[in-house]
């Protein structure tokens, strides 16, 4: 093979089986911390800043789920409305929330919503404000794992189609876009900003690309929204994200999904 192709792209078999599979890690993390076998919620959530984790626990409305035997994070659960929703906190990353989500999938939850705080790129409005991310170009590595080289991975449209009058019914705002997955976000130079706005990018985040490509690859239903909550701190008062850190906009999003009639998409995802 020409050494022109960089390792990433080499020597993959995207419908080969892995032979290290979620289950059986949490099989053995499970025995290893004597973590009682049960499923976790159908609706789960990735929530890289954390803030959403830290509000419900000082609010003590999350407790600590007692069957996630995941090493490398904690799961909360909480109620929402009629529904019990799954939460891991700073799942920061591609990798990291990649590395998750799998075993979420694997261990009972069958929709998943991803909410990134991002960089704002097009003025799509002033922060904070939420992107329902329709495509997410791939600009990391995770996603090269699980699909083909292509320049945007894309997120399922009937979900999109699904969730986004709900979202807008909910308060706070949200629009629909797609945004620039980054595994440097301290490389975001002007030439990157400017390209990204060139092509239409709303924002910059470090998560959507590589999800959706495992949702493509693993036929999972996920969800992503970018918070806006930045211009690259470029001036001071910058990362503002609203009441409670972003959190209570969030719980109105989430709880927009938890009601949302996802059942005819998120009812036999892959396994």
């Amino acid at each position: 093979m020409s050494p022109s192709i960089p390792p990433i792209l080499r020597t993959k078999n995207y419908r080969a089986p892995s032979v290290f599979r979620p289950e059986n890690l949490l099989r053995e993390a499970r025995r290893q911390k004597d973590v009682a076998e049960g499923l976790i919620p159908e609706l789960c959530v990735l929530d890289p800043d954390g803030d959403i984790v830290r509000h419900l626990l000082r609010t003590g409305r999350a407790r600590k789920s007692a069957t996630w035997s995941c090493y490398h994070s904690e799961l909360y659960e909480f109620v929402c409305g009629e529904r019990r929703i799954g939460i891991v906190g700073c799942a920061v990353g591609a990798p990291y929330a990649v590395l998750v989500a799998e075993q979420m999938f694997a261990c009972g939850c069958r929709l998943l919503l991803s909410i990134t705080s991002s960089g704002r790129l097009a003025p799509i409005a002033d922060p904070p404000c939420f992107v329902l991310v329709e495509r997410a170009l791939r600009d990391e590595g995770t996603s090269y794992h699980y699909r083909p080289p292509a320049d945007f991975a894309e997120a399922d449209a009937r979900l999109i189609e699904t969730v986004f009058p709900a979202l807008v019914a909910a308060g706070p705002t949200v629009v629909r876009g797609a945004t620039w997955t980054t595994d440097a976000p301290f490389r975001e130079t002007e030439a990157v900003i400017e390209t990204g706005r060139d092509l239409g990018l709303a924002a910059i985040e470090m998560e959507c690309a590589a999800l959706f490509a495992l949702a493509e690859a693993r036929g999972y239903p996920i969800v992503c929204l970018a918070h806006v909550t930045n211009t690259m701190a470029v001036s001071e008062g910058d990362f503002e994200k609203g009441e409670a850190g972003g959190a209570d906009d969030a719980l109105e999003l989430i709880a927009a999904i938890a009601g949302s009639d996802t059942n005819g998409i998120c009812d036999n995802p892959c396994t």
